[in-house]
Order: C-alpha cells, then structure tokens, then sequence
C-alpha cells in the first residue's frame, strides 16, 4: 500500500488522466477503501484541487475548476510532447506566444529528469527554424477572444482591413481554421447576409464585449476547413486558373496546400486544380512542380507565361551541357 503522500499524487494523477471517476475505480487502482478515498479527496481539496463529487450510486469524482491553476502531474511521454510543443509554438505564427512559451519551456525544462531531459535536448539540438516569408502575427488575446466567440454562439463586431480599407462588420463567427501561415475566421456576415472568410491579422482589435447569442447556422455542404480553401483560393484575384491534372486527385492531393488551390476529382485518371492569385508566376510554380502532366485550361495568359518559362528553362539546359563538355 502506498503511504499517503505518494498515494495522494497518485490520487491527482488518476484525475488528471480522464474526466470521471467511481469511487470503487479510485479505491481500486489505489488498492485502499472508499473511506481512504474520500479522505484523500478531502486533503486534495485542502491543497487547494477542486474536486467535485456527484453522490448516488452512478456518481463519482472529477476534477473541477479552480480560481487558480494547480500543478499539473505528467508522465515521460507527456511531458516530452509539452516541451516539444512548446518549443514549436515559440517559432509560430501568434504574436506573443513565442515568450510565453520559451517562458513555461525554461520551467518546464529545470524540473524534468536526466532521461527526459536528455530527450528533449537532442530534439532542439537537432533542429533549426527555417527562415522563409514574414508570417502575419495575430495576437494571442484576438485569437482567444474570437475562439470564446465561437465556443458561445456571440456576436461580434470587427474593425477590418480589407482590400477595399476599413470597414465594420457584425458577425456570427462559426471557426477559426488556419494554415501554416494565416488564421481565419469563418463567420456569418450579418450585414451581407451571407458567410465570409476574414483574415484575423486584418482584425484590428481589441475586440468589444461580445453581443447577443445566436442559433449557429448550418454550413451549405462543405465543412469549415474546405470552405475557407474554397474561400481563399477563389478570392477577386487578377488571375482564376483552371488546370487538368492528367493523375488521380488521390496521387496529386498529397503536393497540393490547401491554402494554394483547389481539387475536384473529374474521373478515375484526372482531376481539376483550381486556384487564384495576382501572380502569374506563382500560379505557374503552383502546377508545374507536381510532378503530373498537365494542360491549362484557362487562362490564355498562364499558358503563354508557362511557354516562357519553359523557353527560358531550355535555354538554361543547353547552357549547362555546352559548360558541362
């Protein structure tokens, strides 16, 4: 039998690890009585765990919310996940979130073993940030304002930046979806009537308290990730490219970003890429480093822009093999 201090961290961890529990669960793993139970329950809640008791034969115990948060027990497994996490979150995308996470990592980081340590170690040795495009920052507290927002069925009222400059915009915002690069938010526009997709970096916060309650809205066919693709890649761009990929969309989908196009399966054989941008360059990357023959079906000026291209390609190539001898 474990003596009291270990059993009551053992107490916390079985809480921490799912949602409820029996008491005759709890007495079972902890090889003690549902008296020991209840009194090791009543120490934790000395120290300050909330935890909350249903009576009755189908009741048990659960870890509630407290005003503050408590220490958190965690096994090797986890808390490798954490550091790792942590370490990843201090190169991404939220404003904000990159000291903050160093913060908790370096905490983190002084109470772990030499095993996991070690572990950890090897992984930031082992890895380096590649510098590439500015992502647009978003703020920690937009994103978790606009998420409270969804979570509630809220109204909010956003200063945006759009392309047309600023507006204001009544929403009911539905999720927050994102690419490696950008956050999205995808919320019904009151004031258009219709479902828009919002850049969050063109939020320009803080946010106002959040208005009324709604009733969420059902999608029109598509689920939340696939209709922000469709959203962003069939924006009022210069250029709308139509593309037949002559390969299964199973064998292309894999070298397609979400946020770069579109695929629609036309047979077992092809597929349709469909994508927009004010760059013909960048359209003319998007398709020809698939690795699939191809033929473009709009519009005219990608396919004299790829004919270029490939001339130029050509003229390098020959180049080559003339140093090359």
């Amino acid at each position: 039998m474990l003596e009291t201090s270990a059993r009551l961290l053992r107490l916390l961890s079985l809480l921490q690890s799912r949602m409820d529990w029996t008491g005759a669960e709890l007495a079972e793993r902890l090889q003690v009585g549902l008296r020991t139970v209840r009194r090791d329950i009543d120490r934790l809640r000395e120290l300050g765990y909330p935890v909350d008791a249903t009576p009755g034969v189908a009741g048990g115990y659960r870890l509630g919310v407290g005003a503050a948060l408590p220490p958190l027990l965690l096994d090797d497994e986890e808390a490798v996940a954490v550091a790792i996490s942590l370490r990843t979150a201090a190169t991404g995308s939220v404003a904000g979130l990159g000291e903050d996470a160093l913060r908790a990592l370096a905490k983190l980081q002084q109470l772990l073993p030499s095993r996991l340590r070690y572990r950890v170690g090897a992984f930031q040795a082992a890895t380096v940030a590649l510098a590439g495009a500015a992502a647009p920052a978003v703020h920690a507290d937009l994103l978790t304002a606009v998420a409270a927002a969804c979570r509630d069925h809220r109204r909010l009222r956003l200063r945006y930046q759009g392309r047309d400059g600023m507006s204001e915009r009544e929403v009911e915002p539905h999720r927050l979806v994102h690419t490696p690069r950008r956050w999205y938010l995808l919320a019904w526009d009151v004031g258009k009537d219709d479902w828009r997709t919002f850049r969050v970096d063109r939020v320009v916060g803080p946010l106002g308290l959040p208005g009324a309650r709604f009733t969420p809205r059902p999608l029109p066919e598509l689920d939340a990730a696939a209709y922000v693709s469709h959203s962003i890649t069939s924006a009022p761009y210069r250029y709308q490219a139509r593309v037949l990929f002559h390969a299964p969309l199973e064998s292309v989908a894999p070298r397609t970003s979400p946020g770069a196009g579109r695929l629609e399966a036309v047979d077992e054989r092809t597929c349709l890429f469909l994508a927009g941008s004010n760059s013909l360059d960048e359209l003319a990357v998007h398709v020809a480093v698939k690795g699939f023959d191809f033929e473009v079906l709009g519009p005219p000026e990608l396919a004299a822009h790829l004919r270029e291209i490939a001339a130029r390609l050509e003229r390098a190539a020959g180049h080559t093999e003339r140093h090359a001898r």
